[in-house]
């Protein structure tokens, strides 16, 4: 950890925000190979500039491909993401930013079975922010997802545990965390409004 921290553990919240999350939760197109063999239990320490700590590039989808016009920069340095932006929702839509983390190389599967939870090293300065874990056994983009509490000062580590993790619409299914493409941080709002996030960590626990 590069900074000082507090510990919570995530609690589950039934907030309109979630209902409306998984409309937020869009990926590029996920191949639907043989899963992977496991994954260690660091993601991502943004160490380097273009790839999580897999080797593989992190990728930006937002609301423009569904007719919003939201906008975000992400920067990295010094071990830490900060991404901040402005969200410009489509009409009858929620606003949407989603920064995606691949686990396997062109949106393999891997299985991370092996781990209760999402741990994170985040600082949520603005806005609402969101977590999901995509398996591909989710056909209608309605994962498996939460809220990340925002506000407080400095960087706070975050567990949150897979059981935790609820679908927004869709009937609720137990994650199988046998077949995760990847785990996305969401930032979405109902109007136009602000976000900014930094995060220096995120992995399994």
């Amino acid at each position: 950890m590069k900074k000082n921290t507090t510990s919570s553990t995530h609690q589950p919240r039934n907030t309109f925000a979630t209902l409306i999350l998984g409309m937020a939760l869009v990926l590029a197109p996920i191949s639907l190979v043989a899963e992977g063999n496991g994954v260690g239990n660091l993601l991502d320490d943004f160490s380097d500039v273009q790839n999580n700590s897999l080797g593989i590039p992190r990728m930006i989808i937002d609301d423009t491909t569904a007719g919003g016009k939201s906008t975000s920069t992400q920067t990295v340095a010094d071990g830490v993401l900060s991404s901040a932006g402005d969200l410009a929702p489509p009409r009858g839509q929620p606003g949407w930013v989603s920064l995606i983390l691949l686990l396997g190389e062109n949106g393999t599967p891997v299985d991370i079975s092996q781990y209760e939870g999402v741990r994170m090293n985040i600082h949520v300065t603005k806005g609402m922010l969101s977590l999901s874990v995509n398996s591909t056994d989710v056909q209608n983009f309605d994962y498996h997802a939460a809220m990340i509490e925002a506000g407080g000062k400095g960087f706070k580590e975050v567990k949150i545990p897979f059981k935790s993790l609820r679908r927004a619409w869709s009937e609720q299914t137990k994650l199988n965390a046998e077949s995760v493409a990847s785990v996305s941080l969401v930032a979405v709002g109902l109007q136009p409004g602000s976000f900014a996030f930094e995060i220096d960590e995120i992995g399994f626990y």
